[in-house]
């Protein structure tokens, strides 16, 4: 994996993390991905190792956890 990849739900502070995120390490190192719109994303973020989102998942394959917006089976409903 050469980028980072950002999952969220497009909840307000799931915005506001994504907008942080790519101040700290650039647009061009991340990709944004909103498993709220677009959930066939699910399933990669998941074997990721993802629990929650907000989370980062960086280039190293490790999963952060970022504040506590909804668990992924918030995120399925």
């Amino acid at each position: 994996m050469s980028k980072s990849i950002f999952y969220h739900a497009g909840c307000p502070v799931c915005i506001s993390v994504e907008y942080d995120i790519v101040n700290l390490i650039g647009s061009n190192n991340v990709e944004i991905v909103n498993i709220g719109e677009n959930k066939s994303r699910i399933p990669e973020a998941e074997a990721a190792g993802v629990k929650s989102v907000p989370a980062l998942v960086t280039s190293n394959g490790n999963a952060l956890h970022i504040n506590f917006g909804a668990s992924m089976a918030d995120v399925k409903a």
